[in-house]
């Protein structure tokens, strides 16, 4: 494979990738409305920056992989930190799951969880191409965006509803975000 020029947008998104695993350590040290108000930032960013990514300009390759290196432990350490942070506003009503059309009871589902599981694909990226030759980026630059077209792009979107209305609520005994 020859050398590769990384575009703007390529560039934004693994820079993005890097802030969201960042905020995600961080969490047990932030403030939640600190927490809430930067993923609001940051989702819909990397949402456009991956939806943007041009697999075509990249070169499509069937061995775009990545390894999977997130430990359990550090995954779940980082979803409690989420949950922790969250308590009682972790939970919310999920109406975009399959088996809800087969459901007479709502689906519940975790902000925490969700932020989590993005939070491993995003990390299994980042510390992919920390020590990549640059050749290799592009070919985990597709891995990362048919696995954002085939799974993380729902969630994404899913968490996006609830962290919103943590954001922007009105309740008088919440602390302004």
């Amino acid at each position: 494979m020859e050398s590769t020029v990384l575009n703007n947008n390529s560039l934004a998104f693994i820079a993005l990738c890097n802030e969201y695993c960042m905020a995600i350590e961080r969490a047990r040290e932030s403030e939640r409305g600190e927490f809430v108000a930067e993923m609001v930032r940051l989702l819909p960013r990397i949402y456009i920056a991956a939806n943007d990514l041009r697999v075509e300009e990249l070169g499509e390759d069937e061995d775009a992989y990545l390894e999977s290196v997130l430990e359990e432990d550090y995954y779940e350490s980082a979803r409690r930190n989420i949950e922790t942070l969250l308590g009682a506003d972790d939970m919310y009503l999920e109406v975009f799951e399959e088996d809800m059309k087969y459901s007479d009871t709502p689906i519940a589902a975790s902000i925490s969880e969700s932020l989590a599981d993005l939070f491993q694909s995003l990390f299994n990226f980042v510390e992919t191409i920390k020590e990549a030759p640059q050749e290799m980026i592009p070919l985990a630059l597709v891995a990362v965006k048919e696995d954002f077209e085939g799974y993380w792009s729902r969630i994404l979107c899913n968490v996006m509803r609830p962290l919103n209305h943590l954001r922007h609520k009105n309740d008088e005994d919440e602390n302004e975000y």
